[in-house]
């Protein structure tokens, strides 16, 4: 596909995400540059790849919004939808339409295909390192959710809803996406980076908060 495609694909992704907050365009172009290096390296199929990338998140505003339970199930249901209505190679869809389907962290789901696993490590590479902190700190602020306290329990099992604060939500979900969770080579490669950035930070978090520093 073109370039004047996906372009246009991304202007429609964008009416629809929410402005500010952790999940806003923004998030969605960083999965989808993250997405096509990862699938340059691993020879996959850019156009899944691109495709996928974009629309992962395209359900998101409804699932916030509790019109629907699963974003990523419902995303795959649209993205077919969007993606027959032009000129997307029609043999391909199936592959996009998976790839966002299995996308989501706290579904646990295995991806099969080569692009469906790219699409997971893309999109968890944004769910750690530095952007990773500053989502988790601006989705506590756009929902009122304490930085921190002393009395917040991460839960042992993440199911995708709210953290009972925004610092515990790193023990919940954050420091689950370690780098061996990842499936390619360059994923792995980037995610020990940033894991190890992420952990570095709740260290000195933590002794600022007790006033060892």
């Amino acid at each position: 596909m073109n370039k004047i495609f996906f372009e246009k694909l991304k202007k429609k992704v964008k009416e629809s995400m929410e402005t500010g907050g952790s999940h806003e365009f923004s998030h969605v172009e960083r999965v989808y540059r993250l997405a096509i290096k990862l699938g340059k390296n691993e020879k996959a199929d850019l156009d899944i790849i691109k495709a996928a990338a974009l629309l992962h998140d395209i359900a998101r505003m409804d699932e916030e919004n509790g019109k629907i339970k699963c974003h990523a199930e419902e995303g795959a249901k649209i993205a077919r939808k969007i993606l027959e209505k032009t000129d997307f190679p029609k043999e391909k869809i199936k592959g996009v339409c998976e790839a966002i389907r299995l996308h989501r962290f706290s579904r646990g789901l295995k991806a099969e295909t080569k692009e469906a696993r790219i699409i997971q490590d893309a999109d968890r590479l944004d769910a750690i390192g530095a952007i990773a902190i500053a989502r988790v700190f601006a989705y506590g602020g756009k929902t009122n959710r304490p930085i921190h306290s002393d009395t917040a329990k991460p839960r042992k099992h993440y199911d995708g809803s709210a953290s009972e604060s925004s610092f515990v939500h790193f023990y919940e979900k954050i420091l689950k996406i370690n780098p061996e969770s990842f499936n390619t080579k360059t994923g792995r490669k980037i995610a020990t980076r940033r894991y190890n950035f992420v952990k570095l930070f709740m260290k000195e978090f933590m002794d600022e908060w007790e006033g060892k520093k």
